[in-house]
């Protein structure tokens, strides 16, 4: 077997090729912005790798091959450099050229611009991962729990038709109750936008790329999944786009930093379905959903406040460090019992 470390060499390769490139754009503070953009994008984005690789695990060789290396392009270039590039052609509307225009030589009005927007992608990112959250937990075939207290009379909702989404519509309107008026129909929408596309991923997944499991996942390969896995990394990026605009304006500084931490959510899913990880520690899993809810709520109610990256990354940290000791303390308990 591999050792670990190995899994992690294209990811250190292209993270310091990353430093040496944003220093010749934008000196010693763009190689170090790109370092910090690299370590937030890979903290904020452990879960997306812990359930990415409850979905591979269950695929060939040939098609995780495939989403590793093809989707990392999408991940890389399509996420983190033409989806900005996208938001601010549709809001401002401009052609390509002129987005890619505005975003070299006047990075703050591209800023602005993408900025006006944030309730919108809060709203879709926010309503796409909630889905994805309680799908998980709402199952009535789910037997396996870690918070029981909580998870058990979830499972009973499942006998529910469409309960996932209608919960998600109230939380969605809720929230949108705080928000003022002009805002409140553009962020309504863009939410249901992001149930609506949800809801076609995993239908187009099953259709084309297989059936799902007891836990709700898909669990054959085939493009539906590929697609579905791309779109779950592409909701998990949405706030990490936006808010490396914080750092700086640097459009090019920006995909270079969470390019990298992309690179390192690849490395740590291939690490984990490649070492069994999620089959030895049993409510990983249940973690990296939990905090996949965290970070939708935060989505969700960052449309109205600021909350700082550092504090999503830190429960989502937590929330995953806590399921990783249960699932240890469990271990130990199986193997007292077992002697």
């Amino acid at each position: 077997m591999k050792s670990p470390l190995s899994h992690f060499y294209g990811s250190f390769l292209f993270s310091i090729l990353a430093v040496i490139a944003a220093y010749f754009i934008g000196g010693i503070q763009g190689a170090i912005t790109v370092f910090f953009l690299t370590v937030l994008e890979t903290s904020l984005s452990f879960d997306n790798a812990v359930v990415n690789a409850a979905v591979l695990n269950n695929w060939n060789a040939v098609w995780r091959r495939r989403f590793l290396v093809w989707g990392i392009l999408v991940a890389v270039f399509g996420m983190r450099l033409v989806f900005p590039l996208l938001i601010v052609g549709i809001i401002g509307d401009m052609g390509p050229l002129q987005v890619l225009d505005v975003a070299i030589n006047a990075p703050d009005e591209y800023a602005r611009i993408l900025a006006s927007a944030h309730h919108q992608i809060a709203a879709f990112g926010g309503t796409f991962l909630l889905m994805v959250f309680l799908k998980f937990f709402i199952d009535r075939h789910k037997t396996e729990h870690w918070l029981e207290i909580v998870e058990k009379p979830l499972t009973r909702l499942g006998k529910m038709e469409a309960i996932e989404a209608a919960l998600t519509l109230i939380l969605l309107m809720v929230m949108a109750t705080q928000l003022d008026g002009h805002i409140r129909g553009e962020f309504v929408t863009a939410g249901v936008w992001g149930i609506v596309t949800y809801i076609f991923a995993k239908g187009l997944a099953a259709l084309i790329g297989g059936d799902e499991g007891a836990s709700g996942q898909i669990v054959r390969q085939g493009i539906g999944g590929f697609l579905y896995l791309e779109l779950l990394d592409a909701s998990f990026s949405f706030d990490g786009v936006v808010g490396a605009f914080a750092m700086t304006n640097n459009l090019f500084i920006i995909a270079l930093g969470l390019g990298a931490g992309a690179l390192f959510v690849r490395s740590f899913t291939l690490l984990l379905v490649e070492r069994g990880t999620l089959n030895t520690y049993r409510y990983l899993e249940h973690g990296a959903f939990w905090a996949i809810g965290a970070l939708a709520a935060i989505m969700l109610v960052g449309a109205k406040y600021h909350i700082h990256e550092a504090v999503t990354g830190l429960l989502g940290a937590t929330l995953i460090a806590l399921s990783l000791g249960s699932s240890i303390l469990s271990r130990r308990r199986n193997a007292a019992q077992s002697f």
